[in-house]
């Protein structure tokens, strides 16, 4: 594995997912460069942010849309409950459907965790023209769908 920005070994300059493998440790890298001193994940803050736009979310419905599996789901809800910045409620209707809600805190760290996010994208979409992204944003879509 080549040291970052280093150069690619010729024999894997053709592998695709060789080069996604490098990307994805640039992006991650710089992601928690940005985040250092906020205290959350990636995953973290896509749960927050997806409890901020849908309150009342299920753990399932979250585990679903982020393509996560339960266990780590209730990690990531039990480590954000725990630091009071989620809340669990029974659904109504069904007493079994746990719903989770953002506290005042967790509102907080989202606004915070959101300025971050805006500045990894800047970084990350600087090295694109806008047609580039919106077509890079299509392709990797079709490779995870």
């Amino acid at each position: 594995m080549p040291e970052p920005g280093g150069s690619v070994p010729p024999a894997l300059d053709d592998i695709l997912g060789f080069h996604i493998r490098l990307a994805h440790g640039a992006v991650y890298r710089h992601f928690n460069e940005t985040f250092g001193g906020i205290g959350l994940t990636q995953k973290q803050t896509s749960v927050l942010w997806l409890v901020n736009d849908d309150p009342g979310i299920s753990q399932a419905d979250i585990a679903r849309r982020l393509q996560m599996d339960r266990a780590t789901m209730m990690a990531i809800t039990n480590s954000l409950t725990g630091r009071g910045l989620l809340e669990r409620a029974a659904a109504t209707g069904d007493r079994r459907r746990q719903t989770l809600h953002l506290t005042d805190s967790g509102t907080a760290a989202l606004t915070v965790a959101r300025a971050a996010v805006a500045a990894h994208e800047s970084w990350l979409k600087s090295r694109f023209t806008p047609e580039e992204v919106r077509h890079l944003l299509g392709l990797l879509r079709r490779v995870h769908a």
